[in-house]
This record gives C-alpha cells, sequence and structure tokens, in this order.
C-alpha cells in the first residue's frame, strides 16, 4: 500500500497543472451543486413557514361588515359555523373591519398609502386556517358566491410567485452544475490517461514481473480520487464563505428579514458538505475506472 500511495503522489505532482485545473473544475461544480441542495432546503423551510402562516380569508360584503363587530349577525355566525364544522379547517377566527383597518396601520405606519385607505375600504374577514394548506381552494370553491360573502381568496396563491423565483434559482444552479460536472469528469479522464501515458514503461515492468493489472491501476483511481475530495473541500469551504460573507447580509436585510428562513452553519457542514465529499469521491472513482478499463490497455 505504501508503494501504491507513492506512485499516487508522484503522479499529483507530475500532472500539476492538470490536476489543480481538475479540483478546480470540480470544485466549481460540487460548489453549484451544494447551492442547489441549499436552495432546495431553503425552499421546504420557506413553504413550511407561510404554509404555517397563511389561511383563507373569506371575505364579507358590505352590509354585514358595516353592521356586525364580532360575527353575531346570522350570516356571518351561520358561515363560521359551517366552517368549524368542516374537516379540512383548523381553525376559524373573525376580524371585524375595525380590527382590519388598526392591523392595516401597524403594518404600513409611516407610509403615504394610510392617507388613502379607511376604514370602510376593509371588510371583515373570516380567517380559515386549513390542517392541509393545499386544499384551500376547495374552500374557495364551496364559499364563493355565497350569501354575505363578498370573495374568498386562497392566500398561498400570494406566495406562488416567491416559490416560482426559488425553484427557478435552484433549477438554474443544478444546470450549471451538471455543465461544470461534465466539464469535471472530462478533465478527470484526460488527467489520468496522460499521467497513465507518462508511465506506461513503468507499469509495462510492473506487468512484466508479475503486477495485476488492478495493482497498476489503483494508483491512478487514487490520485482521482484525491482530486475530487479536494474539490468537495474546497467547495464547502466555498459554500461557508459565501453563508458568512453574502448569505447571512442578505437574508439579514430589511427586504428578506423574516421572509426567507436563515441558512445554518450545520446546514453547510453537516448536511451539505458530507454529500459533496461523497458525491465527489464516487464520481472520480467512476470515472477514473470507467476511463481506465476503455482507454488504458497495458
Amino acid at each position: 500500500m505504501l508503494f501504491v500511495w507513492r506512485e499516487a503522489l508522484v503522479g499529483l505532482r507530475r500532472n500539476l497543472t492538470m490536476t489543480l485545473a481538475m479540483v478546480i473544475t470540480t470544485a466549481i461544480s460540487l460548489g453549484l451543486l451544494g447551492a442547489g441542495l441549499l436552495a432546495v432546503r431553503t425552499i421546504d423551510r420557506t413553504e413550511d413557514l407561510y404554509y404555517s402562516l397563511i389561511a383563507v380569508q373569506v371575505a364579507l360584503d358590505e352590509p354585514t361588515s358595516a353592521e356586525d363587530p364580532d360575527c353575531s349577525s346570522p350570516v356571518c355566525r351561520d358561515l363560521r359555523a359551517e366552517l368549524e364544522a368542516d374537516p379540512l379547517v383548523a381553525s376559524v377566527e373573525y376580524e371585524s373591519r375595525e380590527a382590519a383597518f388598526t392591523r392595516f396601520q401597524r403594518i404600513y405606519a409611516g407610509q403615504s398609502i394610510l392617507q388613502l385607505v379607511r376604514p370602510q375600504s376593509l371588510p371583515a374577514t373570516l380567517r380559515v386556517t386549513m390542517d392541509d394548506p393545499l386544499r384551500g381552494t376547495e374552500i374557495v370553491d364551496r364559499f364563493t358566491g355565497r350569501p354575505g360573502v363578498r370573495n374568498v381568496v386562497d392566500q398561498r396563491s400570494t406566495v406562488a410567485d416567491l416559490f416560482s423565483f426559488l425553484g427557478s434559482v435552484r433549477n438554474a444552479t443544478f444546470g450549471l452544475a451538471i455543465v461544470q460536472a461534465l466539464a469535471a469528469v472530462l478533465l478527470i479522464s484526460n488527467t489520468i490517461q496522460l499521467s497513465a501515458f507518462t508511465r506506461r514503461t513503468e507499469v509495462g515492468i510492473m506487468r512484466l514481473v508479475g503486477a495485476t493489472r488492478w495493482y497498476t491501476q489503483v494508483p491512478f483511481l487514487i490520485e482521482a480520487v484525491v482530486t475530487g475530495v479536494v474539490g468537495a473541500v474546497l467547495a464547502t469551504a466555498g459554500l461557508v464563505a459565501g453563508k458568512v460573507f453574502f448569505l447571512d447580509n442578505l437574508l439579514s436585510g430589511r427586504l428578506l428579514a423574516n421572509t426567507i428562513p436563515p441558512i445554518g452553519m450545520t446546514d453547510v457542514l453537516g448536511y451539505v458538505g458530507p454529500v459533496l465529499v461523497v458525491v465527489g469521491a464516487v464520481i472520480a472513482t467512476a470515472t477514473g475506472y470507467v476511463t481506465l478499463r476503455l482507454y488504458v490497455r497495458s
């Protein structure tokens, strides 16, 4: 084994520029893959966060909103009772017109839009929390057009654009990762072929004295695995740096604070990092093995 490792290190030093190019390309492709995995994890958490907060809003018509501050009128009471009896509904809260205007003032405090809105502009609302947020459209279909109902809105539709944007970022990242991974595979293959060609005399002598084909090929596989693992470590370090110097500042800003869940260091080091090391090692090993079987005959 000492001889095998020594031969692998000799090969890495002999083709230093190719080795560096292979490590850097592997690191970039694995870094993009890691960014995609973090994007998927963030999207899942964001969906869980918003789905736990969003509700179906049953806005009441003008007469009911103006005359019913506590949902005691027959129209509001019957609607609320029917919603609470529905097995799809977890809870129902009534928000009067005055309460809605107070909340509106709190949300838009200090903004000019407050001068344009009066309490009469806002309807009283039954806020319906679903057991399964994905089935909110069933409540929308059932209660739209009912007597006393102005409109029914599934708040899930308001965050659809955000999830679509995050999904686009994830898909673009994975697409770039695939392209870079292909480049890394080609570099690994070329490096192994070059390394085997420069050591063809040594390998031939070893075969003549009885060394098996597998024994002569192991150093080349070790070279590939080392570059793959080093590339994965560099990719993980790059993700850590991106989190500390970019993502943390971005997600703590006023625009995105409390909008997208932050990415923790455990997400990078405890989840993505090990995955990248395994993927880097597997890709390098598989590429090296196939290259040796197809192109190295001695």
